[in-house]
């Protein structure tokens, strides 16, 4: 067996392990308002988790009843965000998923971090990092936490984990400052030009890239210094990468789509055959990419090639089909 055959044969088990076999997926979000800290906070939190609602159950059609809410004191109705509730519903949605499905979990409100234990505010005692952690452990499926708050950081290396992805609103603990992120994030959650690529699908990478541009834009236009560097991580390292970084990150999140796959629902084993060959191609294209260096320019292109062509191949078939 050639280096190439090789290499596709390692890329191909890689994907398998990754992805596991083809099934109906449940896509579920949580989304979390924290202590407010004040009416205008209050007022702002309770604008983008609705907005974020409407856009994952009429953008990303999202089952409206998978998208739950914990809601902060101030809000006139709806479940409280306590650590017993946050609590309860992480350990629902643990007896609850299943290997193929994808949960969204994000954070609207406030962090602190003393220099040693990092938390998120909620309605009465907070949950550190340390504590999401066990909350959070043990659910199957696809998991990705987008903490927007200030001083978030440290919850990147304190929620690390193979094939999970975490997102923090800043890339150093001594950025202490709210931060502006959340409000862009929700945009680009509910913005068709989030779609970067423009193949129909919003994937979790589009949005942090389009997120974190945004912030950045959002700096310069003000003309402030610039206090919150969003961070990424889908490796399972802990350290993040920023917007744009070379390496490292990004592999995972490009393949993990937010909006559901138009012929997920379907019955017919050979569309069912046709997703996964999709996933499969996709997954092994990104594990290709990170290797671009490692291996001589004409097999690395001739490689890839081969791969974009396959993938077209089956998007095509699958566009008849839908």
């Amino acid at each position: 067996m050639n280096t190439r055959h090789r290499c596709a044969g390692i890329l191909a088990l890689w994907a398998l392990l990754l992805f596991g076999e083809a099934a109906a997926e449940t896509r579920r979000a949580l989304i979390i308002s924290g202590a407010s800290g004040g009416e205008k906070y209050a007022t702002d939190m309770a604008q983008w988790r609705t907005t974020l609602r409407e856009a994952l159950v009429s953008r990303h059609r999202f089952d409206q009843a998978q998208v739950q809410m914990l809601v902060d004191e101030a809000a006139a109705e709806g479940t409280r965000a306590t650590a017993a509730a946050v609590k309860t519903t992480l350990a629902r949605l643990r007896s609850e998923a299943a290997p193929d499905d994808f949960l969204l979990v994000v954070l609207f409100g406030h962090g602190t971090f003393d220099g040693e234990v990092a938390k998120f505010n909620l309605v009465g005692p907070d949950l550190t990092a340390a504590e999401w952690q066990q909350a959070l452990a043990g659910i199957a499926g696809r998991v990705a936490i987008v903490n927007t708050t200030e001083s978030s950081f440290p919850f990147l290396d304190a929620l690390k984990a193979r094939g999970r992805i975490v997102v923090t609103a800043t890339n150093s603990a001594a950025q202490k400052y709210a931060t502006v992120f959340p409000q862009y994030f929700v945009k680009a959650m509910n913005e068709a030009s989030t779609d970067l690529d423009k193949n129909g699908r919003t994937s979790l990478l589009e949005v942090f890239e389009a997120t974190s541009l945004a912030v950045t834009q959002h700096y310069e236009q003000q003309g402030l210094l610039t206090t919150e560097r969003a961070l990424i991580d889908d490796s399972g390292d802990g350290r993040g990468s920023e917007q744009g970084a070379e390496g490292g990150d990004g592999a995972l999140a490009r393949t993990w789509q937010i909006d559901a796959e138009p012929q997920a629902a379907s019955t017919d084993p050979e569309v069912k055959a046709l997703l996964q060959r999709q996933r499969t191609l996709e997954a092994e294209a990104e594990a290709l990419k990170l290797r671009k260096d490692s291996m001589p320019a004409n097999e690395w292109q001739s490689a890839y090639e081969t791969l974009m062509l396959d993938l077209a191949r089956v998007s095509l078939e699958l566009r008849k089909r839908g």
